[in-house]
């Protein structure tokens, strides 16, 4: 028997997912590493992170703290395309929002690591003419960027810290619609979505991230590494091209691709 590489993720054709009751509809299968995942649009949610003017936009909180933020531009398309689709098919779609009261009491204080780690915190107290500006609820920074707003029908979930799970509504939100698998998109990469995302998977939901749908924060290898840990660690990975092959023909009353599953 060889032995196998290392580093390398097993992987499968055999589709993965929820289980499903007898009798109920083949699920849509979607083209996934390390395996295809199936699931339904109505057991399903589209999650976007953060997508605010801090991480997306010129003059956010992100890049005035010096982080890279020109590959935001095709992310935020990528993410209008996956966001249409999901709607189309009848998808939930969650939009994740960070940040704090405008006295900052959420972010935790010098007795909190988020004090301390928060880039956004961290420079406004370097630099204090910027004191406010940043991730404050109800200013311009903390607003969801304007190519992407929520519509009727979808829902805003706040949140104080990277993951969208801690000490908010999304789990008994996503529960209470019969939701258990999650399709990831947003920025960055390789912190609220990564972190969102784990947590996720230790709550027992199916999660699948659009590799082209999220943007991180450190450069190229720091995407490449929060992949691999996706799709070898906590969960699936999958493009917007493939997501939407999947969903876009159902809503239009056209065959899309689906295997049945053993119950």
């Amino acid at each position: 028997m060889s032995t196998p590489a290392r580093n390398t993720t097993l992987t499968s054709n055999t589709p993965v997912g929820a289980p499903r009751l007898p009798g109920a509809p083949a699920p849509q299968v979607l083209p996934a590493r390390p395996e295809p995942l199936a699931l339904h649009a109505t057991d399903s949610a589209l999650i976007v992170v953060d997508m605010q003017n801090a991480y997306a936009s010129i003059g956010g909180y992100v890049d005035s703290a010096g982080f890279d933020i020109s590959g935001a531009q095709g992310t935020i398309a990528n993410i209008a395309r996956t966001i249409a689709a999901a709607r189309a098919a009848g998808m939930l779609v969650v939009f994740l929002q960070n940040g704090w009261d405008a006295a900052y009491v959420e972010a935790g204080g010098p007795g909190s690591p988020n004090w301390h780690k928060s880039n956004a915190l961290k420079t406004m107290r370097a630099r204090p003419e910027l004191q406010g500006k940043f991730l404050a609820k109800g200013g311009w920074d903390y607003e969801l960027i304007a190519e992407i707003k929520p519509q009727p029908g979808d829902i805003v979930v706040p949140k104080t810290r990277y993951s969208g799970f801690f000490n908010s509504t999304l789990d008994s939100t996503l529960r209470a619609r019969g939701i258990r698998h999650l399709v990831f998109t947003g920025i960055a990469t390789n912190v609220c979505v990564e972190s969102t995302l784990r947590d996720a998977f230790h709550l027992e939901y199916f999660a699948v991230m659009l590799e082209d749908a999220t943007h991180e924060l450190g450069g190229a290898a720091i995407q490449k590494a929060s992949v691999y840990n996706v799709e070898t660690f906590f969960g699936w990975v999958s493009t917007v091209d493939d997501f939407v092959r999947s969903f876009a023909p159902a809503a239009a009353g056209q065959p899309a691709p689906s295997l049945a599953l053993a119950a």
